[in-house]
Order: C-alpha cells, then structure tokens, then sequence
C-alpha cells in the first residue's frame, strides 16, 4: 500500500538543495572563465567549442551511469549523497588545477592539460549533478515538488551568482590583474578558482550532514513499490551484455513525456551552450571593438606580444562577461522565487513555454546595442568605465535569466512524476542526454558555422541561439504531462 511522503518544511528542503549553490558556484566560474582560460592557453574561435564538447560527453556518460548505481546504493551515508560528496571532491581538485596549466609547460602542452583538467573537472560536476536532481525526487513530496525544484533553481542561481562575479571582484575591488600574457592565465581568475573550490566543498559537506535519506523500505513505500521485490531483482548478478541490454530497452520504454521534453531540451540547451562558448568573444568583437584576429592563435603568433590596448580590451569584455552572466543568474534567482506559484496558478507548460520565449528575446536583444561610448558605471563595491552598449547589455539578460529559471526546474518538475521509483536515478541519467547531446552537436557545428557562414563574427552565432530557444518555446505546447 502506498503510503504519503511526509511534507518537509521550508528548511528541511533548503537543505537537501543547498550543496548545488557550491556545485553551481564552480560551473558558473567555468562557464565565463573557461574559454577566455583556453583563449589565453592559445585555443582560436573555430576550436573553442571542440574543447567544450568535452562538458556533455562528461555528462553523456556519467551520469547514467551514476544514476543507475544511486539507485541500487544504499549504506550508512546514504543512496544519493556518497556520489554527491565523491564529486564534490574531484570537481574542487580539477578546480584547483584548471588555472595553473601554464605551469606543466615542461610535460605537455598547457592547452592540451587545460582540456584535460576541464574533462576532469566536468565529470566531476555531473558525478554531484544527477545525484542531486534524483535527492530532491526522492525527498520532496509530490504536492512540494514545484517548490522544491523552485528552491533548488534559487541555490543554482545565486552560486551563479557569485561565481560569475568573482574575477570581476578580484580585479575591481581586490586589485588583481585582469591580463594576462600568451600562454598564462590571469591572477583575478586563478583565484577565483581556489575560492570557488573551497565553496563547493563546503556546501556539498552542509547537505551531506544535515539532510538524512529516506531508508529504503521507507521509500519503496512512499513510491508503492515492494522493496523486497527491488531489493531481490537488484541482487540479481547481471553480466555486461545483459546490463546493456537492460539500458537499451529502458531507452525504448522511456516515458512519453520524456520523449516530449526531449525536444524542447535539444533547442534550449544548443542555445545555452552558444551562450557560454562565445558570450566573450562576440562581446569582445562587437562592443569592445576587438578585431577577430585577435583570437586567432596563427596571428598572435605572427606579432609576437599582444598591445597593451587589446590585452585590457579582452580583460574588461572577459569580467564583463562574468557580470552579465551573474546578471542573468540574479534574474534567474528572483525569478525562482515566484517561479513556483505562476507554474500552479497556470500550469507548468504555460510558464515554461513563456520562460524560453523571454530567453530567445535576450538572445535577439544581443545585437541592439553597439554604442562604444564609454560610461562610468557605479556597481556600489566599485565603479567602472565601459562602453555604453555594455551596460545596455543587462536588459537582455533578463530575459535569459528567466528561461534560464525556467530550464533548471519546469522540465525535472514535469518529468518526475512520470518515473517509476525504483529507476528515477537511472531516467534521470538518461535524460541527461537531452542536455548533453544538444550540446555535442552544438559544439561540433557551431565552430564551423561561426568561421564558414558568420565569417568569425561571433554576435551572430548568438542570434543563431536566440532562433533556436525560439523553436525551444514552440516545442513545450506538445508536452503531455503524465503521473507515474
């Protein structure tokens, strides 16, 4: 017999969430800081997103594989949390490393180990990622769902947060220098990395000792499952054919609402991750005014030394980037607030439909603005002179921060209560791959569409995001939701 999840308080689910401030706290600083880190290891426009593919891939695999092994996981720690924490540990070291590949340069090549420690350092965060997600489905009773993936996308967004604006903190309040010579990485960003990785261990340890797990008999009962019957069809030993037989006919019998949402991830995060791989250069280029060759590694060669003039552009467009996206992960914040209440008021289709269209607007809103007067803006800890088509670049990013809300919870919220409960870890592995495959395929196009089509003029390859979170936004009316 089925019995009811007891409703948690408002802190009780905080809890179980408040690790992902840490865990996001370090993806926000990889997101605005990795390409500029390659970029200055010597990495050119077209390869830069061949080296961020290693970010799905990472995901691609671990995290199904992750989530079927929580779910047969169950010790005096936990189901969820030893992969949580285990994670949590690899991504602070990977972090710790990340800045420091120009100091290998006598083993291998400092862009070849920069890759390396960014496929570490991704597996890593997808190791505490997709445990996390599966915590709040097991945790979170069915009528606190919405608030409890609310919570989570709130943590998500004000580590966001912090990451984002961290180099641009170090450089302007701090004093640390924001340059950096061919081959180096700048001193604002290396410690903003030795920070952040200090908060995702600290966070992760918080949720680790104050959140206690479910025991499993419980569970089964709360999800009306016969754990006896589980526990005896997880005993059973299964050779690696069989294993993969199991994996591939749980992918033919993936819920419909899985499927659905399938699209609707693939346009969102092909959009994302444009986003992350070009936000710099192509505000470099086309408010800094950088000419494009100047992220050409061939013709930095050439000249020998970087002018002082271009090295300070590509720092401010580098911390600029940082804060714009802190921007967006600040509205995306404020916007989980509410996030909830307008997704039961109205349903959960209707708000996210509308979130993605508010993000492809931001997008759109990218090449609006292109004045290159410069502006004194005051950021109460500091102020700064930038073009003024920089600052105008904070109203587009409301829009992205409320899709960006909207694509950390609706779809988890929507696919949860399709799940059976004694696989809820192993499908929402599997539906990673909706989050990384966009991505793979955004990386292995959108480098040759930036150099092929747009001519390396990287604001375009933004507009290219902004059509695809619009088809992203058309896709969610063909959503069915379903309760398992």
């Amino acid at each position: 017999m089925k019995q009811q999840k007891p409703q948690l308080s408002f802190w009780q689910i905080w809890n179980v969430s408040f690790g992902f401030l840490g865990v996001q706290f370090g993806f926000a600083l990889q997101n605005a800081n990795v390409s500029r880190i390659l970029s200055d290891l010597g990495a050119d426009l077209h390869s830069l997103s061949l080296f961020w593919l290693v970010a799905p891939i990472m995901g691609l695999i671990v995290q199904p594989i992750v989530g079927a092994a929580s779910d047969r996981t169950w010790n005096r720690l936990g189901r969820r949390k030893p992969y949580i924490l285990a994670g949590a540990v690899a991504a602070a070291l990977g972090m710790v490393l990340m800045p420091n590949a120009s100091m290998v340069v006598a083993f291998m090549a400092p862009m070849l180990f920069g890759a390396l420690i960014l496929a570490f350092m991704d597996a890593s965060f997808n190791l505490s990622f997709q445990p996390f997600r599966s915590l709040v489905s097991d945790m979170v009773p069915a009528k606190q769902r919405n608030l409890g993936y609310s919570i989570q996308a709130l943590l998500i967004n004000i580590g966001a947060v912090i990451g984002s604006i961290l180099p641009f903190v170090l450089t302007n309040v701090v004093g640390l220098d924001n340059t950096a010579a061919v081959g180096e990485v700048a001193p604002s960003v290396v410690w903003a990395f030795y920070i952040g990785a200090t908060v995702l261990l600290g966070s992760v340890l918080w949720t680790v000792f104050r959140t206690k797990e479910h025991a499993p008999k419980e569970y089964y009962a709360y999800r009306g499952e016969d754990y006896q019957a589980v526990a005896q069809e997880q005993a059973q030993h299964k050779s690696l054919g069989q294993r993969l037989s199991a994996f591939w006919q749980l992918m033919k019998t993936m819920p419909t609402t899985m499927r659905q949402l399938a699209v609707v991830q693939f346009f969102s995060w092909f959009a994302l991750f444009i986003m992350w791989v070009y936000s710099m250069p192509a505000i470099a280029q086309y408010i800094w005014g950088v000419e494009a060759k100047w992220f050409d590694p061939v013709y930095l060669e050439s000249v020998g030394t970087v002018p002082e003039h271009i090295a300070q552009a590509k720092g401010a467009a580098g911390d600029w980037v940082g804060l714009i996206f802190a921007a967006y992960s600040l509205f995306a914040a404020i916007f989980s607030l509410v996030l909830s209440k307008l997704a039961d008021a109205f349903g959960r289709k209707q708000i996210y439909a509308l979130s993605l269209l508010a993000g492809a607007l931001g997008y759109f809103g990218f090449i609006a603005f292109e004045n290159p007067e410069p502006v004194m803006v005051d950021l109460l800890i500091t102020s700064v002179e930038v073009p003024a088509a920089a600052v105008s670049l904070l109203l587009p990013m409301l829009g992205v921060g409320i899709s960006w809300a909207a694509i950390l919870a609706m779809p988890y919220a929507i696919l949860a209560g399709s799940l059976p409960a004694s696989k809820t870890g192993v499908y929402m592995g599997i539906f990673n791959f909706t989050i990384a495959a966009p991505q793979i395929v955004s990386g292995i196009l959108s480098g040759w569409i930036l150099s092929s089509v747009f001519n390396n003029q990287a604001i375009y390859i933004i507009m290219l995001a902004g059509v695809s979170m619009l088809l992203a936004s058309a896709s969610v009316y063909f959503v069915r939701e379903t309760d398992a």
